[in-house]
């Protein structure tokens, strides 16, 4: 047995998954003090700055899991689309991982939360054609005629839409934290950001779980 193309995409595989599980828990803990009325602002806003630094790694393993796995699809004969097409795809992956880190870089200004809603508008195409082909999949078993893989892409859509999601909530503290900069504290701000963050922490449960069983799938191929 030799070491070679599929080996090296496993690893990145497994090395992606692990970030956005791990980086998710993360950022869900380091939101709680953001929306902690009782520290001041510059407090908060430190919060704030660690959930987007740690959050740009699963942000970036996500993005890399769509190439990896069709790539790794590719070669296992689960799905067809090879050669230009495959090819084609990384380098569409490569310019959005730039967007992705330029938006990062940019965070906090009026360009990061354009190239922010640019990063979104992706996920726009990626998902219901991820989630057409998955569940296609499973009913007419093409283009991917196994079913593990087929729900797999249907279940990275699924877990896409809440990741989606996600992002608005920390998008929205931007703005949030720039009106109590400009107005202070106020109790309406305050329960939009309470709000938010209930709302997020309870999509963060099904976002793991949904995770875990990705992994699952991708290991025991169950059918």
């Amino acid at each position: 047995m030799t070491f070679g193309e599929h080996e090296i995409l496993k690893w990145l595989h497994i090395v992606a998954m692990a970030y956005w599980l791990g980086g998710e828990w993360g950022v869900f803990n380091a939101s709680r003090q953001v929306v902690n009325p009782a520290l001041t602002l510059d407090e908060r806003r430190r919060h704030m700055e660690t959930a987007y630094r740690i959050d740009i790694l699963p942000r970036t393993g996500i993005v890399l899991l769509l190439p990896l796995g069709l790539h790794m699809g590719y070669n296992l004969g689960t799905q067809p689309l090879g050669g230009p097409w495959l090819a084609g795809m990384w380098v569409f992956v490569a310019g959005w991982l730039i967007l992705t880190w330029t938006a990062f870089a940019k965070r906090g200004t009026d360009l990061g939360l354009t190239l922010t809603k640019i990063d979104e508008s992706i996920r726009y195409v990626v998902i219901p054609a991820l989630l057409i082909t998955g569940i296609g999949s499973l009913i007419w078993h093409a283009p991917f005629d196994q079913g593990w893989y087929a729900t797999k892409a249907a279940l990275f859509a699924g877990l896409l839409i809440i990741g989606l999601l996600l992002r608005y909530i920390m998008r929205d503290w931007v703005m949030l934290f720039r009106r109590i900069a400009a107005e202070g504290s106020t109790p309406e701000v305050e329960g939009q950001l309470s709000r938010a963050l209930a709302f997020g922490m309870k999509l963060a449960y099904v976002y793991w779980a949904g995770i875990i069983t990705m992994a699952f799938l991708g290991v025991a191929k169950p059918f």
